[in-house]
């Protein structure tokens, strides 16, 4: 479940930048809007699993249901000709398919005797699903290597979404959880609103709005990495973005050791200064023989993702307290997956838009890139003068 799950994800989402441009010939203002549908899907997203899956149907059931309707879809994208024909199936796409991500975790946990301890076990498949997509379409199937071929990703995609939603029927019964009698999940909880009290803490709304604003920079690699690294000719590049799921592993095993030894401020803001190093790298690396800047850029994802928003998680866990741990990490996932990404992918397109239509202020790719390095080294400022180191620290 756990492997499908991000495999259908990691089957199209990364090349979309580059299939938008190739066979679309869309706009980098069409662009961001059809990315944009993925912050849309993460607002949209807690109405459906609070509302709706979590009161009154099986999770295993929803999840078959979105994924079979997701099918469909995919196989509506394989056949768009333009942009126009193509937004509305992936915005209702990203409307069911967000949700899904909730529901996988709820049907682990389900059957976990010891979630904390026995998840990231299955997560991990997860990782492994991306991975194998990523090198699929580069190494095996070689759709990035020529000219229309990207649009075959939606069938694999198509294909995945398939299995998994009859899989899905299988799974071990997930009913919905009952509430003690007298409590009620209303939409302020669901959205996370109800932990909004804890921007009263200097510390936490400096930590929140850093989250927000390094959501920025973050959008500018969904949106313009593979195509990027396909324009300039690096081969593979969608197998060679793999790398930096494999660093985001590895990261993630490491970041107990800094937590430890640098604490929380110095963990978070080495993660904020790997985005403005990532980026510096794409600007001034090339195909040739500074190729190896890109592959460090793309392998620096691992601190850029484990060292920001996990350790962010684990911060908002430890200051939200026992009533308010959900409704704060929810207010945080809205924030950033839904706000603050849905930011980042417009700012991308009109700074793409910008450079497009002004080719004589200097290399595009290189201005483009040098934006989100520079945002990320003023939320890296911000964060270090106003987050206040704390006796306290979060740990691992």
């Amino acid at each position: 479940m756990m492997f499908l799950e991000f495999f259908i994800w990691g089957a199209w989402f990364v090349t979309l930048g580059t299939f938008l441009s190739q066979n679309l010939s869309a706009s980098e203002l069409e662009k961001a809007s059809v990315f944009s549908t993925q912050s849309l899907g993460a607002i949209i997203a807690p109405f459906v699993i609070g509302l709706i899956a979590d009161r009154y149907f099986n999770a295993e059931r929803i999840l078959g249901i979105l994924h079979l309707i997701g099918a469909f879809l995919m196989y509506q994208m394989y056949g768009a000709s333009n942009v126009t024909m193509f937004y509305p199936y992936v915005l209702i796409y990203m409307i069911l398919y967000m949700p899904t991500l909730a529901l996988v975790n709820s049907v682990s946990f389900g059957q976990l005797s010891n979630p904390e301890k026995q998840f990231s076990s299955i997560r991990v498949f997860g990782t492994i699903g991306w991975i194998a997509a990523g090198l699929s379409i580069s190494y095996l199937f070689q759709w990035d290597s020529g000219e229309g071929l990207l649009k075959n990703t939606f069938l694999l995609a198509g294909v995945a979404s398939l299995i998994l939603g009859l899989f899905s029927f299988i799974l071990p019964k997930t009913p919905p959880v009952r509430k003690p009698q007298g409590t009620k999940s209303g939409i302020s909880e669901i959205l996370g609103l109800d932990a909004i009290r804890l921007l009263a803490n200097r510390n936490f709304l400096v930590f929140f709005v850093s989250s927000v604003l390094i959501c920025i920079p973050l959008a500018f690699y969904y949106q313009y990495a593979n195509q990027y690294l396909s324009e300039i000719g690096l081969a593979n590049p969608t197998g060679k973005m793999t790398i930096g799921q494999f660093s985001e592993a590895v990261f993630l095993l490491l970041l107990p050791l800094f937590f430890s030894r640098f604490g929380f401020k110095n963990t978070i803001m080495l993660g904020m200064l790997a985005w403005v190093v990532r980026y510096l790298l794409f600007a001034y690396g090339n195909a040739g023989e500074l190729s190896y800047m890109l592959i460090i850029g793309i392998a620096l994802h691992g601190i850029c993702y484990d060292f920001f928003f996990v350790s962010g998680q684990i911060y908002t866990d430890a200051r939200a307290g026992e009533r308010n741990k959900s409704s704060a990490q929810g207010l945080i996932t809205l924030a950033t997956y839904g706000i603050g990404q849905l930011i980042g992918f417009w700012v991308a397109g009109f700074v793409s838009e910008y450079y497009q239509a002004h080719p004589t202020d200097g290399p595009i790719w290189k201005n483009v890139w040098l934006i989100p390095a520079g945002i990320a080294g003023v939320v890296l400022f911000l964060f270090a003068t106003f987050f206040r180191r704390e006796q306290a620290e979060p740990t691992i």
